[in-house]
């Protein structure tokens, strides 16, 4: 159990860890290519050690430091291995990995934690089958475990319905530069599109053609194959987004170094809606700062960020009047059910919420001090501890749970409470 101290005059700097969703496909396009790959500032946490070992059974050979990732590739060669592989409720691994896996020879099975059989992939496993993936759920239809028949993919165009997950169109994206011939997607129902558009960035600089064709279409020049090279994995902006709620709901200032004004991550946009709120945003060559103000809530559809909701949630709880935060029924199926699981603590907390069915509806106040139960979710536990800067008695059990995205979150925390002004 973590207890969470209160702070005052908050005026600090942190540097923040690189991107898990771009490690994740920084990894596998890497494990594609023929040749060795250096990936610099990627994130080494539960989920992409998840997917490094996914891809080491695959026939990668991975090597870490804390510098970086050594990825030896296979060119697009990929040996299934007899045992079913382990993805714990790692979501990205299974979901990427599924279509990955259909270029491997033989059977391949990915399994998860009970958690991670209770989440979607059937609308990723209709778009594969258009393109020669033969894939199957070994158990309830529609959910993993998953199995798959390698042999690779034929190509052509399918339909993805991407409403409940936009990693259903970056797995197809991946694989498909090493299908037969060019792969074309019609998209329907995309959230959190900034996804995929890292995706696409990501495909660029392994060098492979991947592209819009127009508003609901993705193209994919194949046959081809990534090139390896030496890359750098941007700073994480989810990971960044609990440090920008802690200067807004106390009122302080914090820079988080390692963030690029002009990164497609899609959770960037935060600090728009933290301006909105009445915060002061601040770019220089170190990175962006944040300055707390005096919060007002505000109305938002945060269909393209889901992940940001708990973060923006905690904010919405300090804020003068209602905060509505709509289109997110997808935050049922993370780690998760998301909505409910900010609904229960926020109540715990003695805050106004309604839960519906895609959306909360928070009435912002002075919350109180509670135990928190993150429910196994790093983004939950994450998200509550920046609340108990700013409310006195806040403790998160399970804490450990951070481990997911961010193993060094509560090192990072602490120096919060050191004062490192740049004055």
């Amino acid at each position: 159990m973590k207890q969470i101290r209160v702070i005052k005059n908050l005026d600090t700097a942190v540097r923040i860890p690189g991107s898990k969703s771009i490690t994740h496909r920084y990894l596998i396009m890497a494990a594609l290519a023929e040749g060795r790959s250096q990936l610099h500032n990627s994130l080494w946490c539960d989920d992409t050690r998840f997917t490094a070992e996914a891809l080491k059974c695959l026939g990668a050979r991975i090597k870490y430091s804390p510098e970086q990732l050594e990825v030896i590739g296979t060119g697009g060669r990929l040996d299934c291995p007899p045992e079913p592989i382990f993805l714990d409720n790692a979501g990205t691994s299974m979901r990427l990995l599924t279509a990955v896996a259909c270029l491997g020879h033989g059977n391949c099975v990915l399994s998860g934690d009970e958690r991670m059989h209770m989440r979607p992939i059937g609308e990723l496993l209709e778009g594969l089958k258009p393109l020669g993936g033969e894939v199957e759920s070994l158990e309830q239809e529609g959910y993993p475990p998953v199995l798959i028949k390698g042999g690779g993919l034929k190509g052509g165009r399918t339909f993805v319905d991407a409403s409940r997950s936009s990693q259903f169109v970056s797995a197809i994206l991946l694989a498909a530069p090493y299908a037969s011939q060019p792969v074309e997607i019609a998209v329907q129902g995309l959230v959190s599109r900034p996804y995929v558009d890292v995706t696409l960035e990501g495909m660029s600089r392994f060098g492979v053609e991947a592209g819009w064709q127009d508003d609901g279409t993705l193209r994919v020049t194949a046959p081809r194959k990534y090139q390896p090279g030496n890359h750098s994995v941007e700073g994480d902006c989810s990971s960044a987004s609990y440090f920008w709620a802690a200067a807004a709901i106390t009122g302080g200032k914090i820079l988080t170094s390692n963030i690029e004004r002009s990164s497609r991550q899609g959770d960037l946009a935060l600090l728009d809606l933290l301006a909105r709120m009445g915060c002061e945003i601040e770019w220089d060559g170190e990175g962006v700062t944040v300055v707390g103000g005096s919060l007002r809530g505000i109305e938002v559809d945060m269909g393209d960020m889901p992940d940001m909701v708990p973060t923006l949630a905690i904010t919405a709880a300090f804020a003068k009047g209602s905060s509505i935060i709509s289109n997110v029924a997808h935050l049922r199926i993370k780690e998760s059910d998301r909505l409910k699981a900010m609904a229960d603590n926020l109540r715990r907390m003695k805050v106004r919420v309604e839960e519906k069915e895609d959306s909360l509806v928070i009435e912002g106040g002075k919350p109180q001090g509670a135990l928190i139960d993150p429910h196994n979710d790093h983004r939950i536990a994450m998200s509550f501890a920046i609340a108990g800067l700013a409310t006195q008695g806040v403790q998160i059990t399970n804490e450990s749970c951070v481990n997911k995205s961010f193993p060094q979150f509560w090192d990072t925390f602490e120096e919060l409470y050191e004062k490192k002004s740049r004055q």
